[in-house]
């Protein structure tokens, strides 16, 4: 299945592919140096019979390095759903630190870090998305910069309706949970389909926002998707639906990743996807919430 999020991109066929089996699986040439299935490796004989007319090998003859090559472990070690999770959890500790750091100044203090940290996490996240890095410290350089966005753009928030960020924070991770679930039991399958319907929401909900920031330059509200009233209610609940279902694509990618035999360091890159979709989440949990408390 081709990558499904766009944070991920074009580059998860590349980092993907992780040995032999899986390369003639899907067609590629063998990838991080594995061998090909049924060929000669360092001068190690093909297990079988030997072919008429083809000498034998004495695989005890070779020279020493090369007798020991078939026995030795591989070069690459090869991700795990506990890399995943880790990776992951890592990310989310860096995020919630880094608020919570924000959080605690004194006075106004957080405002003046929090658009800088905003636009240098914006330009470093299409970096990490297009240039395809699966690095641990992209992806949490990425989840401090915006936890120190969040920690300011949370205490804005609390400071007009008090408690609104632990409901937020609770909706946040009942969602992710809840779709895991999902996910896990097969109440709602990854289709090609299904992929198709929910990047192409994305992209409508993205083009959305920007026709009705533009618009907004000349109307008051808008279009009125952000003045808070039942058209705002409307459109923030299909964008909740929107990022909670690519959650569900970014826990097939993690699967797909680990069937194809990714290095253990791509699971930076899932951890990455996986941070932009809860964020954008909590943003709009928060947004949501703020309209219910004005109405």
């Amino acid at each position: 299945m081709p990558s499904h999020n766009p944070v991920f991109g074009r580059g998860f066929a590349n980092a993907g592919a992780g040995n032999g089996q899986q390369s003639a699986q899907w067609g590629g040439a063998p990838q991080y140096g594995a061998p090909q299935y049924g060929a000669p490796q360092y001068g190690a004989p093909q297990y079988g019979a030997p072919q008429y007319g083809a000498p034998t090998q004495d695989p005890y003859g070779a020279p020493a390095p090369y007798a020991r090559a078939p026995y030795s472990p591989p070069a690459t070690r090869y991700m795990t759903m506990d890399d995943v999770v880790q990776k992951t959890g890592l990310s989310f500790l860096v995020t919630v630190l880094a608020a919570a750091a924000v959080w605690a100044l004194p006075g106004n203090a957080a405002w003046g870090l929090a658009l800088p940290a905003v636009l240098v996490a914006f330009v470093l996240g299409l970096v990490i998305a297009f240039k395809q890095i699966a690095s641990p410290v992209a992806t949490l350089a990425y989840g401090a910069l915006y936890g120190v966005a969040l920690g300011a753009i949370s205490e804005a928030f609390n400071s007009v309706y008090d408690g609104i960020v632990v409901q937020a924070l609770i909706g946040t991770f009942g969602v992710f949970f809840g779709m895991l679930v999902v996910y896990k039991t097969g109440a709602i399958r990854v289709t090609p389909k299904l992929t198709r319907w929910i990047v192409g929401a994305m992209f409508g909900v993205l083009a959305l926002v920007l026709v009705n920031l533009v618009a907004g330059f000349f109307t008051p509200g808008g279009l009125g998707l952000r003045d808070g009233g039942p058209l705002a209610i409307v459109f923030s609940v299909v964008v909740i639906g929107v990022a909670a279902f690519s959650l569900l694509l970014d826990f097939d990618m993690a699967d797909e990743a680990i069937r194809r035999g990714a290095p253990a360091k791509f699971a930076w890159y899932i951890a990455f996807g996986l941070l932009v979709t809860v964020i954008w989440l909590y943003l709009e949990i928060l947004r949501l919430l703020s309209y219910f408390q004005d109405n």
